[in-house]
């Protein structure tokens, strides 16, 4: 039976600071009357309230199944090598521009091996080269059968703010939020060669729900 995961608000905590502000600066325009200003002000919490929302996600029960961590649309699929791991792998990666939801969710469960932080530029997170030059965080998260993923949280041309919440021995469950990343961006997976990718260039994934691959 598949299971609905839902332990955080529907506008996302990290988007509170920037919904109080808008608010607040329409209700101040609203109330000097200034209505194109206040119009174009509330717009403005609109985007905001959209931006920031994170709905609940059911959780697929088949068990060999790595889930998408993040809402957007699959911009490669290929074999490759995995800079974290030193491995050859399948690379799936899915960018999010600023309409989709940024909530980042782990595709796996498993324990956190590893963290791997980089400094880098914010080149369009659509561009192959964001995944080695841009900002980015990696976790490396171990599953109890022995398969290794690595998700990496990539900051893009708009997106320079890269959230994550766990590090070195903390258990995720599929599904569980681990992260956040502001205003645009792009997570890439990388998961063992002989994973069997169920999505393909073009598709659009939503996180938790949709089924990247089976590994």
């Amino acid at each position: 039976m598949s299971e609905s995961v839902y332990p955080h608000p529907i506008i996302a905590r990290e988007g509170w600071p920037f919904l109080a502000i808008a608010i607040l600066i329409a209700l101040a325009l609203t109330w000097t009357g200034l209505w194109l200003l206040a119009a174009i002000a509330w717009l403005g919490v609109a985007f905001i309230a959209q931006f920031f929302r994170d709905p609940p996600r059911t959780v697929p029960e088949q068990a060999n199944a790595v889930l998408a961590p993040a809402d957007g649309k699959v911009m490669l699929v290929e074999r490759t090598r995995d800079p974290y791991l030193d491995r050859d792998a399948l690379k799936i990666s899915v960018f999010m521009n600023v309409f989709n939801v940024h909530s980042n969710r782990s595709p796996v469960d498993g324990e956190v091996k590893a963290r791997w932080y980089h400094e880098g530029g914010f080149f369009n997170a659509a561009l192959d080269k964001s995944s080695l030059e841009n900002e980015r965080n990696a976790l490396h998260i171990a599953r109890a059968d022995g398969v290794d993923v690595v998700c990496v949280q990539i900051a893009g041309l708009i997106a320079r703010r890269i959230l994550c919440y766990v590090g070195t021995g903390d258990r995720l469950k599929r599904g569980q939020r681990f992260g956040f990343i502001r205003f645009g961006s792009r997570v890439d997976v990388y998961l063992p060669p002989n994973a069997m990718p169920k999505v393909a260039v073009g598709d659009a994934v939503y996180a938790t729900t949709t089924i990247l691959a089976e590994s």
